[in-house]
């Protein structure tokens, strides 16, 4: 039956017009997905649903993501990007042609509280699970790849993680932008994540990272963490996930306003 699909015209000039109606017409849609953007379930049978295009320098994946979350689009990534650092869209959200399925790396923002102070913290969880580049491997080596950078285990959330130096947390205009990580060689910094579409921050968030001028990143392997819907909920996991040895983190300074 039809989907409850927007395809943007930037989206159907990359993928034809042929492919675009018979997404429209429910031949090669998912009936239900992985929202690209905030990873909760979504039905395009039921819900408005945007068709969100990955390109890289030769490989395209489509996503789907509710309309509410991200409009229908076309996003510019880098190979690497698509191919190597994360790994995993829904099956079925895979056009033919497409090939190797991406997982998408999931931010929540929180305060965290730690020895009676508050501090602005990212979490970051992928999708499915991250394997080492050139890797045949079917495990997960997300924390390991995180601690070879230079974050730190966590067993429990009792003091604040050292600074990681090179890296930072970009806000500008009062959104979150990207996570930038040093570029090789010494170069300029690159994008470790990067917000399809900068991700609003509460006022308390934003006015505790321009106290502290730093802000925590925790990361775990996916089904660590998942999508909290409140703050406390959210230590809950974080502290769980810690005492189960799923948990890095590292502090890093704030880039921008």
């Amino acid at each position: 039956m039809p989907r409850m699909l927007d395809v943007s015209d930037d989206v159907r000039a990359e993928i034809g017009d042929e492919e675009a109606d018979r997404l429209l017409a429910g031949e090669n849609a998912p009936g239900s997905y992985d929202c690209t953007s905030c990873r909760t379930p979504g039905d395009s049978e039921q819900e408005r649903t945007s068709t969100v295009l990955f390109i890289g320098d030769e490989t395209a994946v489509l996503a789907f993501a509710h309309a509410t979350c991200l409009p229908s689009q076309v996003v510019q990534v880098t190979e690497e990007q698509l191919q190597g650092a994360v790994r995993s869209i829904h099956p079925d959200s895979v056009p033919a042609q497409a090939a190797p399925e991406q997982a998408v790396l999931g931010v929540t923002s929180g305060l965290v509280l730690i020895n009676g102070e508050l501090h602005p913290a990212l979490v970051v969880e992928p999708t499915g699970p991250i394997v080492r580049p050139g890797s045949t491997d079917i495990g997960d080596d997300f924390l390991p790849l995180l601690i070879e950078q230079g974050f730190m285990p966590v067993t429990e959330l009792s003091s604040v993680p050292p600074v990681l130096h090179g890296w930072s947390v970009l806000l500008a205009m009062g959104q979150l932008h990207a996570v930038l990580q040093p570029g090789t060689g010494g170069g300029s910094s690159v994008a470790w994540w990067q917000a399809h579409q900068a991700l609003q921050v509460t006022e308390s968030w934003r006015a505790a990272a321009n106290k502290h001028q730093q802000v925590l990143l925790f990361a775990a392997p996916v089904g660590s963490i998942g999508r909290q819907p409140r703050e406390d909920l959210l230590r809950d996991a974080l502290d769980k996930a810690a005492a189960n040895g799923k948990l890095v983190a590292a502090a890093m300074p704030l880039a921008g306003t």
